[in-house]
């Protein structure tokens, strides 16, 4: 009597994950996947005018990250009384981040550093940050 030895690849064989969201190529990620699920966020917290954009433009505080354009997410709502924008310098959600914010149509007046500490960057908690930097400004919730 000999033994098979040879390996059943069939049931071995290990389903392919799909890779993940973030590491969809940045403006994908970013176009297809962030800002809808921030905005689809925002409207539950209330927010039913608020307008999201994605584009590549300069940063219109002096003296901010860069001379050169870089990616952000723009929100706007209350006509435009308030906006706030998340930067992307090295267009990459795992690398430098910034948040500004602004109201009354002006100009925002200083850049923040954005989700510095985290060691795994995913969708939910790209969307989590910045509900809570919004909600410190209690833009969402009044405490």
């Amino acid at each position: 009597m000999t033994e098979d030895t040879t390996p059943k690849t069939a049931a071995k064989a290990k389903k392919e994950k799909p890779p993940a969201l973030e590491d969809k190529p940045f403006t994908e990620f970013m176009e297809q996947h962030f800002t809808p699920t921030l905005k689809e966020s925002l409207t539950k917290q209330g927010l039913t005018d608020v307008e999201l954009s994605f584009t590549k433009a300069q940063v219109s505080i002096p003296g901010g990250i860069s001379d050169d354009p870089c990616w952000q997410v723009i929100g706007t709502w209350k006509n435009g009384q308030r906006q706030f924008k998340l930067y992307f310098p090295e267009e990459s959600i795992t690398g430098q981040k910034a948040f500004s914010y602004a109201v009354n149509g002006k100009s925002p007046s200083t850049i923040e550093s954005f989700m510095i500490d985290e060691r795994k960057i995913t969708l939910d908690l790209m969307v989590l940050y910045t509900l809570q930097r919004l909600n410190g400004q209690k833009w969402l919730t009044r405490n």
